[in-house]
């Protein structure tokens, strides 16, 4: 009895080591998924753009409606170009979509800082207030921007959205 015991428990253990042989590949080659040819590839490297072209992408990604990303490109271009307004409005712009009103609201300061109260920078600040629900000072900055370029369509559709948008109850 002892010696059918014996080869039931050799013979699995033969199979277990059959199971375990390699076909000869090389040493990381210890499992069923590692297959050198289709193996895991590692990341592509980060992408990386001349300090010239950092505020060009940064528009690209916003346009296409990658705030993040563009929130990081902008954000790398005040840190090349910290005297640069329109990186300032991006980055500001960007924080509006990505409801970081705190750090939008820093931006824009820092805008204001090297162009005043242009018509864009009104009328963003303007945007930036209607999307956190304040038609009060909204409309301010929209008027102002107004009273600056009377004839800009941007200017006259954001009145036209904040007249609109007076009906609806405040939005938090």
């Amino acid at each position: 009895m002892k010696s059918r015991a014996a080869q039931i428990g050799l013979l699995i253990g033969l199979m277990t080591l059959a199971g375990c042989q390699s076909d000869g590949g090389g040493i990381g080659d210890f499992s069923s998924f590692a297959n050198p040819e289709s193996g895991m590839q590692p990341a592509p490297p980060p992408k990386f753009y001349p300090d010239d072209q950092v505020l060009q992408v940064a528009k690209v990604e916003f346009a296409q409606g990658n705030y993040g990303n563009a929130q990081h490109y902008f954000q790398r271009s005040v840190e090349v170009m910290p005297n640069d307004a329109e990186a300032w409005l991006g980055l500001a712009a960007s924080y509006d979509r990505l409801r970081r009103f705190d750090l939008a609201d820093r931006a824009y300061r820092e805008a204001g800082r090297y162009i005043g109260n242009t018509v864009v920078y009104l009328n963003n600040r303007g945007y930036s207030y209607l999307l956190r629900g304040d038609l009060v000072r909204a409309r301010q900055d929209f008027l102002k921007a107004y009273e600056l370029e009377p004839a800009n369509p941007t200017v006259a559709n954001n009145l036209a959205m904040l007249r609109d948008s007076v009906s609806y109850p405040r939005r938090t």
